[in-house]
């Protein structure tokens, strides 16, 4: 088990190694050249490959799209760009590429209340399963398996009027046991997105470790003083951060993934601590810095990868 980060490319490949990385997942996959319909995407791959290995790096995972492909307008454009993903995973060697599954979005009204409201997620399953078993089919017809990652893309960090269905492992266990192709199906695991549902990373783990087929190394830290004033929905009281500054006991899961037989590596998300991150670059939506950034012009990305590094490495020296 490697420690490693995400990153955008081949041309960041040259920053993982500078930062003392041996892994990487691909990010943004979507937006390479790889991905064009039209380009000389075998070459590039080629490269990509060749350059990775030239530098230590293993690339553990590709991430192919993490929008909404069951949003009819993103259908047939993210079903080719999937099958295009498995195609560069099989030539590269890379068992694995990620996405969000997406969700079905059909709004209902409250009589009571004139408000629009979500039908439940549960009424989908068959959908997600027409979209995605073919996918599965294809992927594993070409030795590659496929993670969705659970993030649950809604307000607070909760899978409330999100676009994933699978951000809840009640939903995992639905969408496996009625799809054609679950086996080839498991999570692309993130400690963050379990802490600010209040579940425990290792308890989940224990349950469901042999699902877990890639992992974006991510923390949250819950300010339980916010908390008990002004209750989960409010800002500042859940906040992703680096592996190390938050609350995720990170001993303990690289423990529970060991024993699950877990067989990737651990790959860092940058980007969303609110201190550690780099103050005048573009504030993901995530971030909440209150009206007043005290830190600004600050750079501290790379330091928060260098203590996530550290805390990670200390459970993974010799896993390989």
């Amino acid at each position: 088990m490697r420690v490693g980060v995400l990153s955008r490319g081949l041309e960041e490949l040259k920053w993982v190694e500078k930062l003392g990385f041996k892994s990487t997942s691909w990010l943004r996959f979507f937006q390479s050249p790889a991905a064009d319909p039209q380009a000389d995407w075998k070459s590039y791959v080629d490269k990509y490959k060749d350059e990775a290995a030239s530098r230590g790096i293993r690339v553990s995972a590709i991430g192919a799209l993490y929008k909404n492909p069951l949003d009819p307008k993103q259908t047939d454009y993210s079903r080719d760009l999937f099958k295009r993903a498995i195609l560069v995973a099989a030539r590269m060697g890379v068992k694995t590429i990620c996405g969000f599954p997406g969700a079905v979005i059909e709004l209902e009204m409250n009589e009571r209340g004139g408000n629009p409201v979500y039908k439940p997620f549960e009424n989908y399953i068959p959908q997600l399963c027409a979209f995605w078993d073919p996918i599965g089919k294809f992927a594993a017809d070409n030795g590659v398996r496929i993670a969705f990652e659970n993030c649950p893309q809604g307000t607070y960090f909760l899978p409330i009027m999100g676009y994933n269905m699978l951000a809840k492992p009640a939903m995992w266990e639905r969408f496996w046991n009625e799809s054609k192709c679950a086996d080839n199906f498991g999570i692309e695991w993130d400690a963050s997105h379990l802490i600010c549902q209040f579940i425990d990373p290792v308890t989940n783990i224990h349950k469901y470790g042999r699902k877990i087929f890639h992992i974006h190394a991510k923390d949250a830290y819950i300010n339980h003083d916010l908390l008990r004033v002004y209750g989960i929905c409010h800002p500042g009281v859940a906040e992703h951060r680096h592996p190390g500054l938050g609350q995720a006991n990170w001993a303990e899961i690289i423990h529970a993934l060991l024993r699950a037989g877990y067989d990737s590596d651990l790959n860092i998300e940058p980007w969303h601590d609110p201190v550690y991150r780099d103050h005048d670059a573009e504030q993901p939506e995530d971030v909440r810095t209150g009206l007043v950034d005290h830190q600004k012009g600050q750079k501290l990305e790379e330091a928060g990868l260098m203590i996530a590094k550290k805390t990670l490495e200390q459970y993974t020296a010799g896993t390989e």
